[in-house]
């Protein structure tokens, strides 16, 4: 097991938004953002949250036509 677990405020902090988004993301499925239940516990596997940094990613057109 090599994935680091993070707690909402970690995952907030990197996101730029409060826990409480969080858990309204989580409700409302708003998001793609898989998390961890144990218990009453949440967590993020931080390669989860790199994903869906770099899913929700986008790149200007002049970016683009230099690749």
């Amino acid at each position: 097991m090599q994935d680091k677990l993070l707690h909402p405020g970690q995952v907030a902090e990197a996101l730029g938004v409060s826990p409480q988004t969080l858990a309204v993301w989580r409700c409302e499925n708003r998001y793609d953002l898989p998390y961890v239940k144990v218990g009453r516990l949440v967590r993020y596997r931080d390669r989860d949250v790199d994903a869906f940094i770099e899913s929700r990613t986008r790149l200007l057109k002049t970016q683009t036509n230099r690749l």
